[in-house]
């Protein structure tokens, strides 16, 4: 059943997290006590959240506390019983995120999240996307980095390729020309919790190779995708390239799209993401580099003592990430190669102001919460799964280039 009677129009919760703190901080600039967005913040610790409340000062005493462990259904469906939206910052979601997608789901609550985690969302499609639809609850998952800045790039480079060619690229690469930005325990923890459950799970491995993993079972593409996972040169860019860790996630969540949206891209539509490391011997050796650091982790993640040790001695643990100067210095530039079947090509880019996993997902999430609420109505987009192209489009677009630092152009 649909919600109708509610306090908030938005809850964020897990607000004492490391990227709850920051969403935290940026609702409170975009949507202040007066603002048309009513809002509160949720967790399980009161402690954590008054502290947060209080250092907000003055312009955050109107902010209202709720209470809720992630793991008691009774108190997460009186939190949706009380809001038309929540967000969730709480991962890894895999081993927190379930019970608090039940809750919304059988409230019609709608949700939103920062999951990477492909093997979570397939299981969550699997067992609450036939509810959704009945009780209008939209569950938009990967509303940061991964994976806002790939999904409408290639939303927004399909929109202009229709206005200058009257038809759809049907094949798009991405490639990280440059980005700067540090990872928090929060997002490794996640990483490593995905190498545990294949440990006790192989068949996950079926699920995390498969390109069209959270797509309808009658998508329809067979095309073979090419995973990027070694350096290889790419013509089309002049240069190097090297693996992206977030193409994980990424080219799963267009593909989604690409099956979601009305009349979809292309059915025959292919898509791969990579990083730029330059030409000539230099670029091929750092695209090696970058190849085998990340084939490097993946074993270490792999073996339970290895994995271990990481944990205790290497990688940051949940709660820790880059501080605010480290977030303002950061950024990324990605760049989108289009071609359509009649071989026109377009070239596009998307530039984010800060720190890409953290800075800037903030601003995208509260960006993507608020267009929710305020610009996508329930009688225009229904209960269900969606992806942030398949659910915001060019409204999404608008509030992220005047509110949250981010750049969507063609490149002549």
């Amino acid at each position: 059943m649909t919600n109708t009677q509610t306090t908030f129009d938005i809850i964020i919760f897990g607000a004492s997290s490391f990227v709850g703190q920051i969403l935290t901080r940026y609702m409170l600039k975009q949507f202040p006590k007066n603002a048309d967005l009513t809002w509160a913040i949720a967790g399980r610790s009161e402690s954590k959240l008054t502290q947060l409340k209080q250092s907000l000062g003055e312009q955050g005493e109107h902010i209202q506390v709720l209470i809720a462990d992630a793991s008691d259904e009774d108190k997460l469906r009186a939190l949706c019983e009380s809001t038309k939206v929540v967000v969730s910052t709480v991962g890894p979601y895999a081993l927190y995120g379930e019970p608090l997608v039940k809750a919304c789901v059988t409230t019609g609550t709608d949700y939103c999240d920062l999951t990477g985690e492909v093997q979570w969302i397939a299981k969550m499609l699997e067992r609450y996307q036939d509810i959704a639809k009945i009780t209008g609850a939209r569950i938009v998952n990967c509303c940061g980095f991964d994976s806002i800045p790939s999904d409408l790039g290639v939303y927004f480079l399909q929109q202009q390729a229709k206005q200058q060619f009257g038809e759809n690229c049907s094949s798009i690469k991405m490639r990280v020309k440059a980005m700067k930005g540090a990872a928090s325990g929060g997002t490794v923890a996640s990483m490593t919790n995905i190498f545990k459950e294949v440990a006790t799970d192989p068949g996950l491995r079926k699920v995390l190779a498969n390109p069209y993993a959270i797509c309808p079972a009658d998508h329809g593409n067979k095309v073979r995708q090419d995973s990027m996972n070694c350096p290889q040169y790419d013509p089309d860019f002049n240069s190097w390239a090297a693996p992206f860790v977030m193409a994980v996630i990424n080219t799963r969540i267009v593909h989604r799209s690409n099956c979601l949206i009305e009349d979809g891209y292309s059915e025959h539509f292919s898509y791969n993401e990579a990083m730029l490391t330059g030409k000539g011997f230099m670029g091929g050796g750092m695209a090696a580099g970058v190849s085998a650091g990340l084939g490097t982790f993946a074993l270490a993640a792999a073996i339970a003592p290895s994995r271990w040790a990481m944990e205790k001695f290497i990688l940051p643990k949940p709660g820790e990430g880059p501080n605010e100067e480290a977030q303002h210095k950061g950024f990324y530039d990605l760049r989108f190669y289009g071609k359509t079947d009649s071989g026109d090509e377009i070239r596009c880019k998307v530039t984010g102001d800060q720190d890409p996993g953290y800075g800037s997902t903030a601003k995208m999430l509260g960006q993507a919460v608020a267009c929710l609420v305020q610009d996508i109505p329930k009688d225009k987009v229904s209960g269900g799964f969606w992806t942030p192209a398949s659910v915001f489009g060019g409204a999404l677009i608008t509030r992220l280039i005047e509110n949250a630092g981010l750049t969507f152009e063609v490149i002549e």
